[in-house]
């Protein structure tokens, strides 16, 4: 019997101070609001590079390093800044050929090649510098890329909106469930600037002047929100 009375209290003690644990948890409402906005790159970076075959490594390393050479020359007399252009790669490969009677591959050549990242911060003179390159050796173009520097501040309207569309779906899921919206408890910022445009080019030269068009970038921001809830009225 004593049992039973000592069982029964811890029961009742229990329920009563189930809604004030509840309490220390408030319910709430958390959505995602997005929104994007378009804008014109205003920096573009080109991929380039020159490659050479050679009998030893060095007559193929000489070679390259001349040609190289002559595209910084181009570079700098197009009015490139030195600081917007950077070697990204050097390589130095042997080459192998086939050996019919043996089965053997021996080195029959070498291979240099140097690559140079190109910022371009005037997007109209994308093509010329191209064809710049084009014209004092670069025989490998590689990836073009356009984006847009200022992206956060033009990302500011839109998170305004990202907000604004958070809000507006939680308000769908109030009405639903029969409650109101209290004071936003937490709000936090996902993804990023995305770039729209992305190319290769050929890696042939080109005859006539490259065609290439900048498009317009999609800028876009996710926000997560959590609303507190109260009961309607």
């Amino acid at each position: 019997m004593k049992k039973s009375i000592a069982l029964a209290a811890v029961l009742a003690t229990t329920l009563l101070a189930a809604p004030a644990l509840a309490d220390d948890f408030p319910s709430a409402i958390s959505v995602s609001g997005e929104a994007t906005v378009s804008a014109a790159p205003d920096l573009a970076r080109i991929d380039a590079g020159v490659a050479n075959d050679a009998k030893t490594a060095k007559e193929a390393s000489d070679v390259n390093n001349g040609a190289m050479g002559k595209v910084l020359l181009a570079l700098k007399g197009a009015d490139i800044s030195e600081k917007d252009y950077q070697t990204s790669r050097l390589s130095l490969q042997p080459q192998y050929g086939q050996n019919k009677s043996t089965g053997a591959s021996p080195v029959v050549g070498f291979r240099a090649s140097n690559r140079v990242t190109v910022k371009i911060r005037d997007v109209t003179k994308v093509a010329g510098i191209i064809d710049t390159l084009v014209g004092a050796g670069a025989n490998d173009i590689g990836n073009i890329s356009f984006e847009v520097t200022q992206a956060s501040k033009l990302l500011d309207d839109a998170r305004e909106q990202a907000v604004a569309d958070a809000r507006r779906k939680a308000e769908i899921y109030a009405k639903a469930t029969g409650v109101t919206l209290g004071a936003p408890l937490s709000i936090s910022e996902g993804g990023g600037p995305m770039p729209l445009f992305k190319s290769r080019m050929a890696t042939a030269p080109m005859a006539a002047t490259a065609a290439v068009a900048p498009g317009e970038e999609t800028l876009s921001v996710t926000v997560n929100v959590s609303w507190a809830i109260k009961q309607g009225q």
